[in-house]
């Protein structure tokens, strides 16, 4: 079975998305609405459509083995519905959507301009070597770091901007890679879903400013932040999270030299490494078509947050707590973790190129028991060490020099968030102070 190709957007609405794309800066852009309506008008080209990909054929039978594993078939718990309303504006003419199953008042989803995959997904990624990356992608420049078993990848922000969705397979795992530059959200998810390989596109909808995406096999509606299925077959429901990072191309490339990088031939033409969301991230802004709740004033609305929730306690570690202290122990739902933070990441929402985005670091979380052990970790001032052996480790959870060289943490899910959106979706979060 062959993954659905993705709509071909005419040229009006590609006019539209992409002008929604640069206008998301809003009152920070630097250009006058006119001037940014010549600049996006003369770089609307000829769409080159992507070829149509085998990737779900290359998966099937790895992929039925790891879903069916021998277990019984549990009957499904029915959530929640609301009762019937109608679905968002225009949502029935482009959908095949059961918009009856829904458990989010379609009040709070917002159109954000473009039509169901007016912002195309990347549907038969193309991969490139680091050498061959390295000529277009700057030392700070944000990637989204993945990997599996030995398959290591980048997918920079500077593609990613302009697509939000990459359907992937990894080390043999189908996955989607995602990013909503509004909520500054990058998130990975496993496609494996109920014996069959999901794949995803953009449904031009936003909710508390964050990307909806929706399935091509169900057309379920998914809540990018949350990854539950908020309208449709598959209501209620959760995708599978898997560790995924920001950090800087820099430091992709000295430790995964052999890696594969996400390539600009995406079969769309699009001005990749610049960033139509200019000075978005000023910690003065306000969030861009944020319709939901007030956001705790505990912290700015748009201060960074690198988040991670664990049976069911949720924490928010603000980026200027881990930029002092580089390493922070904690406890979360009684299991022991690490947050680490080095300099060295660009901003993908702060300068009008990537690249030249102000330094806010990166940020990663594991676990911090090691062969039964819980380690503590600590800042010398120059390196991240455990105070058991003094080992020192890096920002992908490796011990790179000491008595435990060689060992891996393992990693725990964490995203990086505004923090009006995790408030948004997380309101009981515990915000942590130091």
């Amino acid at each position: 079975m062959k993954i659905a190709n993705i709509l071909k957007p005419n040229r009006k609405w590609l006019i539209a998305s992409v002008i929604f794309i640069t206008a998301c800066a809003g009152a920070v852009s630097t250009l006058p609405p006119e001037q940014i309506g010549e600049e996006i008008g003369e770089q609307i080209v000829e769409e080159v459509a992507p070829e149509p990909t085998e990737i779900e054929e290359s998966v099937t039978e790895e992929s039925d083995e790891g879903v069916s594993g021998g277990a019984a078939a549990v009957p499904k718990v029915l959530p929640d519905f609301l009762p019937d309303e109608p679905p968002p504006s225009g949502a029935a003419g482009q959908f095949s959507t059961d918009f009856s199953l829904h458990i989010v008042p379609y009040s709070e989803i917002l159109s954000g301009g473009p039509p169901k995959d007016g912002i195309p997904a990347v549907d038969n990624p193309q991969f490139i070597s680091v050498a061959e990356a390295d000529e277009f992608l700057g030392e700070l420049e944000p990637i989204v770091f993945f990997k599996v078993g030995d398959d290591a990848r980048a997918y920079p922000l500077q593609v990613l901007t302009w697509h939000e969705i990459v359907n992937d397979v990894v080390g043999g795992k189908p996955v989607t890679i995602t990013f909503c530059p509004l909520c500054n959200t990058a998130i990975a998810f496993s496609r494996d879903f109920e014996g069959q390989v999901l794949d995803f596109g953009t449904t031009g909808r936003l909710r508390f400013s964050n990307l909806i995406m929706y399935d091509r096999q169900t057309e379920t509606w998914w809540q990018q932040a949350t990854g539950q299925g908020i309208a449709g077959e598959h209501t209620g429901e959760q995708l599978t999270f898997l560790p995924a990072s920001i950090i800087g191309w820099e430091e992709f490339k000295q430790n995964f030299p052999d890696g594969q990088v996400l390539s600009r031939d995406t079969g769309f033409r699009r001005d990749y490494g610049r960033n139509p969301y200019a000075g978005y991230d000023n910690i003065n802004n306000s969030p861009f078509l944020f319709r939901g709740p007030e956001t705790p004033g505990v912290l700015p609305a748009m201060a960074r947050v690198l988040t991670v929730e664990l049976d069911g306690e949720a924490v928010a570690y603000p980026y200027e707590a881990l930029q002092e202290q580089a390493a922070i122990n904690d406890t979360i739902a009684g299991s022991e973790v690490v947050i680490f933070w080095q300099p060295g990441t660009a901003s993908a929402l702060d300068a009008g190129v990537i690249a030249q985005g102000e330094d806010v670091g990166a940020g990663v979380s594991f676990s911090r028991v090691v062969d039964g052990h819980v380690l503590t970790f600590s800042f010398d001032g120059e390196k991240i060490v455990d105070d058991q052996t003094g080992s020192e480790w890096d920002v992908f959870g490796q011990a790179i020099s000491g008595e435990l060289e060689g060992t891996q943490l393992e990693p725990v899910v964490s995203v990086n968030h505004f923090w009006f959106s995790w408030a948004a979706f997380k309101p009981d979060t515990r915000v942590y102070t130091g």
